[in-house]
């Protein structure tokens, strides 16, 4: 029996964690590039936080909403509703989240802080900042591969592969663009490169959560879907991109956006 017919044999609660540890073990390496490097290019990281921007708003398109939009047909629901009420409610969770959790995006002071005050120092607010960023493309891979566990006809194991390796690929330059800024806060290398990696340790977590719930409850994915796909497009709206465009790099940025979203376009159309 091959690997991969091991692997789609699996519960999808377990196919989830794998695919996200996989997905964690990108964004470590991704985050060893603080070992290389001695500062941050700045042109260089606004390509890459532009190319992940690209990668989450093709995956919540391809992956998601448009699963969401053919399984709510399936399920005798009109085919808006489910789509639409997931991705309103999903990026409004993240706005919850947003407004509780203390954290700090990329390239900002400590004074700039978002949420409640606190005295948790810039290192533990950029890393909380990224840790929200991961939740959503966790949830996103867990609930593909529970739709597959589901039966829908349209939704398939490819499928549910290539978004996880559409966000493996993206989470390389964003373990880098954690530990980089991290070590420019005067932290040590290994330092900077364990919180680098630390911040998709919620990636597996929100993956097996996800999984659970439409395992248990079937009629709520598509809901689950368009759930997660609102909350990677808040996350891309209100921290990813501006993030990119803040250096005077936008035409780089938008470009690697552009790159990104093409190539997840590829995977999910090619392998979905």
């Amino acid at each position: 029996m091959s690997i991969y017919e091991t692997f789609i044999g699996l519960n999808p609660i377990v196919q989830s964690l794998i695919a996200t540890l996989f997905t964690w073990g990108v964004t470590a390496i991704g985050a060893a590039g603080v070992f290389l490097f001695k500062e941050i290019n700045h042109k260089v990281l606004d390509t890459m936080m532009g190319f992940t921007a690209g990668v989450m708003i093709a995956a919540s398109f391809w992956s998601l909403l448009s699963p969401s939009i053919e399984m709510a047909g399936e399920l005798n629901m009109p085919a808006w509703l489910p789509a639409a009420i997931g991705f309103l409610v999903g990026g409004y969770f993240i706005r919850l989240i947003d407004k509780f959790l203390p954290h700090l995006h990329l390239g900002l002071e400590k004074d700039q802080a978002e949420g409640p005050k606190t005295k948790l120092n810039k290192v533990s607010l950029l890393l909380l900042a990224i840790t929200l960023h991961n939740i959503p493309e966790g949830l996103a891979i867990g609930v593909a591969f529970g739709a597959v566990a589901a039966g829908y006809p349209s939704a398939t194991m490819a499928g549910a592969i290539a978004l996880a390796i559409g966000i493996g690929i993206q989470n390389f330059p964003e373990g880098f663009a954690v530990s980089m800024p991290i070590r420019g806060t005067g932290a040590s290398k290994k330092k900077s490169f364990f919180y680098g990696q630390l911040s998709a340790a919620v990636e597996p977590i929100a993956a097996m959560i996800g999984a659970s719930i439409v395992v248990v409850a079937r009629p709520l994915l598509p809901f689950a879907l368009a759930f997660a796909a609102g909350a990677m497009i808040f996350v891309t709206v209100e921290e990813v991109i501006p993030e990119s465009q803040t250096k005077g790099n936008s035409d780089l940025a938008t470009l690697g956006l552009m790159i990104g979203f093409t190539i997840m376009m590829i995977l999910d159309v090619a392998l979905g």
